[in-house]
């Protein structure tokens, strides 16, 4: 079937030529067009001759075309998709060891050349999200693509995020779209450390999987250390911390179904219960209540405080407070590990925050290690937007 095409801006397209960014802005094609929002598009270059790529298109977003593929040949159909999600696979399970890990992002959306698509698998489950109109018409493709590549027992739908309004979405569903109907938790493995994941009522699909490689670069900092866990969520830093011989980790977070998810995961993975605590509390009132030496390795991963750029100076003023606050905690050469998972602040941003935080506690930080989201979660150079997370642990000392 041949698909309307679209013509780029002719004062835009050397630029765009030059560049492999998979978006395409209201100002870099020609209109008007007849292309319907959400349909599928070819889009040449301004001589009306010479393909530039397929994608779909959207008047109601700033976005008007993502990009799907550069390759003329290449229609966008079911097969498209499973070649796709084969070369992810093959990708991903590369660095991956199947009998320790059983829980990974197979499509991290545009970063994998996918916009709007995100696939988490949970072993032989998996969760999609899906964020634009485009993509949204394609869902039964992905559907039957994953089906035809992983024969999974089911694939559940999480698209509840407001990004999709943005795009002409009216709607947000959560639902079953092949298979078994999820009836409870399920139970994955993260480096040989098992984990209950609630994909139907938990945060995101159910399971921060960026942070994995992170928790498990924790562990050599945890050994024999009174651990502070904020913001705590399901207690995967938590638990991993305690595996690696923490003496003692405290759990805190505002939800009490959070909490006593992380109670779970430590039943789970046979932790005593004199090694874990789980606190329902404000954070930010909970550190200003501890005592200075309280505890000797503070983890602060909170939720994203900077959502557009409107956000980022209270945003940051959130960071502020909470970093100050555990570094007021933490003794002389105590660790803190902090983390953003914004994609509007920069290291700099973060940096520049950390150093303020300890001017204001009258110490310094020294950098012990600088990490960013996994190899499941990667950014492509062509695509900056997709880097979002920050993490860093650092030492007190004078």
């Amino acid at each position: 079937m041949e698909l309307k095409k679209i013509y780029l801006n002719p004062e835009k397209e050397l630029a765009l030529i030059k560049l492999r960014h998979p978006w395409l802005f209201t100002d870099a094609v020609q209109t008007p067009t007849d292309a319907e929002d959400g349909e599928l598009c070819d889009i040449y270059l301004s001589n009306q001759k010479t393909f530039f790529a397929r994608g779909y298109y959207n008047s109601k977003s700033k976005i008007v075309v993502r990009i799907l593929t550069r390759v003329p040949h290449e229609h966008v159909d079911q097969k498209f998709f499973e070649k796709r999600f084969r070369e992810l696979k093959t990708q991903r399970e590369q660095f991956i060891d199947p009998e320790q890990t059983n829980a990974y992002r197979l499509v991290f959306a545009e970063s994998d050349q996918l916009p709007g698509l995100i696939v988490d698998k949970y072993d032989d489950v998996f969760v999609i999200q899906i964020h634009t109109l485009g993509m949204d018409r394609l869902k039964d493709l992905v559907v039957e693509a994953l089906r035809n590549v992983f024969q999974p027992k089911t694939i559940y739908e999480r698209s509840d995020a407001q990004v999709r309004f943005l795009d002409g979405l009216t709607n947000n569903p959560s639902q079953l779209l092949f298979g078994e109907e999820p009836t409870g938790e399920i139970m994955v493995k993260e480096h040989g450390i098992s984990f209950y994941v609630d994909i139907v009522h938990g945060q995101k699909t159910g399971l921060f999987l960026d942070q994995r490689e992170n928790r498990k670069a924790l562990q050599k900092y945890a050994e024999g250390k009174l651990v502070l866990n904020c913001f705590s969520y399901t207690g995967g830093f938590s638990v991993s911390a305690a595996l690696a011989g923490a003496s003692k980790v405290v759990s805190v977070d505002i939800s009490k179904n959070a909490i006593a998810a992380s109670e779970r995961n430590f039943i789970l993975n046979k932790v005593p219960a004199g090694k874990h605590e789980g606190v329902v509390a404000d954070v930010f009132d909970y550190l200003d209540s501890c005592k200075p030496g309280s505890f000797d390795l503070i983890v602060l991963d909170p939720p994203a405080f900077v959502k557009n750029n409107k956000s980022i100076k209270k945003g940051m003023a959130g960071y502020l407070q909470i970093n100050e606050a555990a570094l007021r905690i933490l003794p002389e050469n105590g660790i803190l590990v902090s983390s953003s998972c914004s994609s509007y602040v920069t290291d700099e941003m973060f940096q520049k925050m950390l150093t303020i935080a300890s001017h204001r506690t009258g110490c310094s930080l020294k950098v012990l290690e600088v990490r960013h989201q996994p190899f499941d979660h990667p950014f492509n150079l062509d695509f900056p937007e997709g880097k979002y997370l920050k993490f860093y642990v650092v030492q007190k000392t004078q």
